[in-house]
């Protein structure tokens, strides 16, 4: 096999659109998150099509967002695959976290799964070294709790934000989605300080400013300057 000619001009010029899935008879509900609450406009899809895909103008770009129905195993856990948006100002990406949070507390069908807090650390992932220093400050900070505990708290911690754990009759939460705003009162000083001390989730000068949410349907979406 040959190496690849890199002196010719790209034949790709751009992102025409992109597809998300959702539930089946959902549209309506995609129609309000996409167009209401992200503010993208809608425009109408091809006649033989009507009932069964949605699409959406990003700006006047010429980008879509599509939105068509996936099968029920698309929906059977979340996915770290995502589309990344992009803001043109730092007050256009504030302001669309928080409408987007509204959408979140106000609730609905429609209500986005999760969604970054404004002026909170982002859900970006966390580098595995700190996973690591996670668990090895708990495992001071919880003296009494078995060492053989520490691995099932790593795996736990990693597989879901706001995994509750139990161990002894003593429970914690800790929600990496709103920066660990809540922990059990027993452990919350000892947790929050070093917390504090974690950088952002996979942040740094790549990264000055973003945010994350997933849709009714699971979708993970990053919106980002």
């Amino acid at each position: 096999m040959g190496s690849l000619d890199t002196s010719s001009p790209s034949l790709i010029t751009g992102i025409a659109h992109i597809n998300l899935t959702v539930p089946q008879d959902t549209l309506h509900l995609a129609t309000e998150f996409y167009g209401t609450t992200i503010g993208l406009s809608q425009r109408a899809v091809p006649h033989l099509q009507k009932g069964q895909l949605a699409w959406f103008d990003i700006a006047d770009s010429g980008q879509q967002v599509h939105i068509a129905f996936g099968e029920p195993s698309d929906f059977e856990k979340p996915s770290r695959r995502h589309p990344c948006f992009k803001l043109g100002s730092p007050a256009a990406l504030l302001e669309l976290q928080r409408r987007i949070w509204a959408h979140l507390e106000r609730g609905g069908d429609a209500a986005p799964r999760e969604a970054d807090r404004p002026g909170g650390v982002n859900s970006g992932e966390y580098p595995t070294f700190w996973w690591f220093a996670l668990a090895l400050a708990l495992s001071y900070t919880y003296a009494d709790v078995p060492c053989v505990f520490v691995p099932f708290l790593v795996r736990r911690i990693a597989v879901w934000s706001g995994a509750r754990l139990a161990e002894e009759g003593r429970r914690f939460n800790f929600d990496f989605e709103h920066s660990i705003h809540q922990v059990s009162c027993w452990a919350e000083d000892r947790a929050n300080c070093f917390v504090s001390s974690l950088p952002p989730g996979a942040q740094g000068v790549e990264y000055p400013e973003r945010f994350f949410a997933r849709d009714y349907a699971g979708n993970r979406l990053e919106f980002s300057l």
